[in-house]
């Protein structure tokens, strides 16, 4: 990708995580990007296909910023899960709070739109087999439900943390029960 169609997308995420869906034009992206009027015009003729391409773009910085987390390349154990999924949900929700709402605002948005419904899902699924995979390393008995659990849970507690005033509770606690709860070491209550 070119420095200058990401840093359109970029952009475009800025926009949709500060400024909300509706916000999102082929001329408020060209002025947050800081590019000549009709730029993002040119990598992205329609509206739908900025939105698949920034659904890309947050596909790709997802990608990175796991990348980095399991740079050692072996999955974590129980505890650094733990660990790994509290500080993602502290990021999400401080450092990277805009591009977590553009990524909700997508979710969102999709709930109406068919065809975006099915990038989302595509996109999300990528994701969800990454926790797939390490669930399954690590004993759970249906890795795929276990994921699906885990995902919802830490969505969940990021949507909480976004729009509701920050209690400061951490939230290892929680996902340390869940975690238990789908490998099987505790009863879900």
């Amino acid at each position: 990708m070119t420095d200058k169609r990401a840093a359109v997308l970029d952009a475009a995420i800025e926009v949709l995580g500060a400024d909300g869906v509706r916000a999102l034009t082929h001329r408020r992206v060209d002025a947050r990007a800081g590019v000549p009027a009709g730029s993002t015009s040119n990598y992205f003729r329609t509206r739908g296909a900025l939105v698949e391409g920034v659904l890309d773009r947050l596909l790709e910085r997802d990608r990175q910023d796991l990348a980095a987390l399991t740079a050692d390349g072996t999955a974590p154990d129980r505890r650094g899960l733990e660990v790994l999924l509290r500080d993602y949900v502290l990021y999400a929700t401080g450092p990277d709070a805009v591009r977590t709402r553009a990524r909700l605002a997508l979710f969102v948005e999709s709930t109406t739109v068919p065809a975006m419904r099915a990038s989302v899902g595509a996109r999300r699924g990528e994701l969800r087999a990454w926790g797939r995979e390490i669930l399954a390393a690590l004993g759970a008995d249906d890795p795929e439900t276990a994921a699906q659990i885990v995902v919802d849970y830490v969505d969940g507690v990021i949507l909480h943390r976004l729009t509701s005033e920050d209690d400061g509770t951490d939230p290892q606690t929680g996902i340390g029960r869940i975690l238990d709860a789908v490998l099987q070491r505790t009863a879900v209550m």
